[in-house]
């Protein structure tokens, strides 16, 4: 038997806490025509956004350029957060502030900066669904439009 659904609440504070503490997610990104490329990515969630560092010339760079859009998939089939999210910003690697590339670096376990090529690509959330089970599909929608139903616990 499935445990009982989470409330909105509880749902937001789990979310909030694997953005926070999940060092990897699935980017699935898409060339102008459509045809999907997905790769895992280290990022740091900053409270608003991803921080997601790769080549330029890799297709998830030139993907993320072109279209400015990307799904995000954290967690296993039965406790996953699903996003959908645009990029607001790239930055190449010698313009990141330090104390950002130090934060980056830390988590993700490697130093973007020093590699020819590449940019940090800040990804916005547009809509944001989380579940573990059928119970949760309901209320699976946290952020819808770029707006949390309810603020996120700190």
């Amino acid at each position: 038997m499935n445990a009982p659904a989470r409330s909105l609440d509880q749902r937001l504070r789990d979310t909030v806490e694997r953005l926070e503490r999940d060092i990897d997610a699935w980017f699935a990104t898409a060339d102008p025509a459509g045809l999907p490329y997905l790769v895992p990515l280290s990022f740091l969630w900053d409270g608003r956004a991803l921080l997601v560092s790769t080549s330029r010339a890799t297709p998830t760079g030139r993907f993320l350029e072109a279209t400015g859009r990307v799904r995000v998939a954290l967690g296993h089939t039965r406790d996953v957060v699903l996003i959908e999210a645009r990029v607001s910003d790239v930055t190449p690697t010698a313009d990141i502030p330090a104390e950002v590339g130090d934060a980056f670096a830390a988590k993700a376990g490697f130093d973007p900066r020093g590699s020819r090529g590449y940019a940090y690509y800040r990804i916005v959330p547009i809509q944001v669904q989380a579940w573990r089970e059928v119970n949760e599909l309901a209320g699976r929608d946290l952020m819808t439009d770029g707006e949390w139903r309810s603020a996120p616990a700190r």
